[in-house]
């Protein structure tokens, strides 16, 4: 079984950039691990049913903002944890993106920022450390800055880089004018300089570390990029013990992305799917052709079995004028979960191997699980388009009850990437009134890092050896439940022209192909199929004038 800690994978395998089919979303979530922004900004992205948070760190004694992460930081780490974390909580997949791509990039930018925070504590140890009472001198000139400037009170706030002149300027006095001689003297002289010095190599590291981080931010958003390289996932010998569990957790994150159980969450829809929004049945009496005999007996897999390999042929139209892309067809084994459900389980025992409903037993649900508690079959047919960004899915689901055939065929559509994770790096500037036509005013380019992030990187780089220390003094973001990479932020397709025509022509074709195949099981057997076909041609006529509606909510 999958979730026995099984390895059922081929081996150390060499990462892979995302597939091209869906490149735009998984770079576009991808680019994300190395976005330098404000972590509240992940809040901007939050839908009406999942929301992420960031919660502030928990302590009391070193409560400041030089601890707290980046969006970048604190989506890497929250990411990883979640997704490769020991005994982590079921996946919900994410169809349209490749989320092991995704968090290899988390990987590799959490390897780039270790390798930058090695240098980091470097020249804050050398600079800082052994000269502690001027380092301690000048964070607490910028932290008293830094009140300053949240003042809402424009003169107070320019008190903030009045006091570090002050500082400065005293700090040159205490160098030429020191009291005191020997080697205190010379001890305290340097106390005093090698933290500046120490800010400026640091400011260096910083800069190239930031460069380096926004053109990869900036290659993923353009279709490009490099690759994430993660040599920690390889390991060398059997020692390596977290190489190799890192190795298998990619590998486990891989197999759960192609499972067959999914999970209805009521008004959610389908996790990972997005929402119904249409919904059409077909519901008639089972009358033999011949009343002098009865027809011959079927199941409802006989039936689902047409409509697959009918679907199967989408793809091959009677016009050379395109037409549909080659859809996935499969079948899907379906859970019920509540609406505020914070998890889910998957399917465990004999009948599942790494994370897939067997045949047999997919079979079995569609023929007898049809009623009352359990889980329920349905087959789906699903367009993956526009690079990912829309992921139109269709679902047939066959039932019999006594001596009704009720075919029901659902709409799904899960819409965009959010459009925050679409945002392309750029220069922060500022409006200044020019110095001599003081009623124009221009623009100017901030510093790529800033003096108080320079602070913030030193100070958190002797720490980063141990994330749970950094989350408690910074806090952390907190990502949706049940979590999937995909529909945790993504909006809706219907604001999206093209993509609302999309999701809606895909519903009359496919509408038909079932209707059709079904029809012709019915008549093989021997079923009057007069009321079958004058329903369908009323749904196929029906259908013609679909639009997106809130299925799932009913008004009751």
């Amino acid at each position: 079984m999958a979730d026995s800690g099984f390895d059922f994978s081929p081996g150390a395998q060499i990462p892979l950039q995302g597939a091209g089919a869906q490149a735009v979303a998984t770079n576009a979530l991808a680019s994300a691990a190395y976005r330098d922004s404000d972590v509240t900004e992940i809040l901007k992205a939050n839908s009406d049913w999942h929301k992420s948070e960031v919660k502030p760190g928990s302590s009391k004694l070193f409560k400041s903002d030089y601890f707290k992460p980046n969006f970048g930081e604190a989506f890497s780490r929250a990411v990883q944890e979640r997704m490769l974390g020991g005994g982590r909580a079921a996946l919900i997949q994410s169809f349209g993106t490749d989320p092991q791509t995704v968090v290899e990039h988390c990987l590799a930018a959490t390897r780039l920022r270790r390798a930058r925070d090695v240098k980091l504590t470097l020249v804050t140890v050398l600079c800082g450390v052994l000269f502690l009472p001027g380092f301690l001198l000048w964070v607490l000139a910028f932290r008293a800055r830094d009140s300053f400037a949240k003042s809402k009170d424009k003169a107070f706030r320019s008190l903030g880089g009045l006091l570090l002149l002050v500082v400065g300027g005293l700090a040159v006095v205490f160098l030429i004018a020191m009291p005191l001689t020997g080697l205190i003297a010379l001890y305290l002289r340097a106390a005093v300089v090698a933290p500046v010095i120490g800010w400026l190599l640091a400011k260096r590291i910083a800069e190239a570390s930031a460069k380096d981080m926004r053109a990869r931010w900036e290659g993923l958003l353009s279709g490009g990029g490099i690759s994430a390289k993660i040599p920690e996932a390889a390991p060398k010998n059997p020692n390596e013990t977290a190489r190799e569990a890192l190795r298998q957790g990619l590998e486990k994150l891989a197999a759960e992305q192609q499972s067959n159980s999914v999970f209805y969450a009521g008004a959610k829809g389908i996790l990972g799917m997005g929402t119904r929004w249409g919904s059409w049945h077909l519901a008639e009496e089972l009358v033999s052709a011949d009343p002098a005999k009865e027809f011959h007996h079927f199941h409802s897999w006989d039936v689902v079995k047409a409509i697959h390999d009918q679907l199967k042929l989408l793809e091959r139209g009677p016009l050379k004028t395109g037409g549909f892309t080659k859809p996935s067809v499969k079948h899907w084994i379906v859970s019920p979960v509540g609406e505020g459900a914070d998890s889910v389980t998957r399917p465990t025992g004999e009948d599942v191997a790494t994370f897939q409903v067997k045949p047999h037993e997919i079979q079995r649900i569609c023929n007898h699980q049809q009623f009352s508690s359990g889980d329920r079959h349905y087959l789906g047919v699903q367009f993956v388009l526009w690079d990912g960004q829309l992921v139109i899915t269709m679902l047939i689901t066959v039932t019999v009850l006594y001596e009704t055939l009720r075919i029901e065929v659902t709409g799904h559509a899960l819409g965009p990437v959010h459009g925050l994770f679409l945002t392309k790096p750029a220069a922060e500037t500022k409006t200044v009134k020019k110095a001599v036509r003081f009623w124009e005013t221009r623009s100017i380019t901030l510093p790529l890092v800033k003096a108080n992030e320079v602070v913030r990187l030193a100070l958190r780089a002797p720490l980063t050896w141990y994330p749970p220390l950094l989350e408690y003094l910074g806090g952390k973001m907190v990502l949706p439940e049940p979590f999937g990479l995909r529909h945790a932020w993504a909006a809706k397709p219907w604001g999206h022209r093209f993509m609302a025509d999309d999701a809606m022509r895909a519903a009359t074709p496919i509408l038909r192909v079932v209707h059709s195949a079904a029809i012709q099981v019915l008549k093989d057997h021997g079923v009057d199929t007069s009321r079958f076909d004058s329903r369908s041609m009323a749904l196929s006529g029906a259908v013609q004038e679909a639009a997106p509606k809130k299925a799932d909510v009913y008004d009751a």
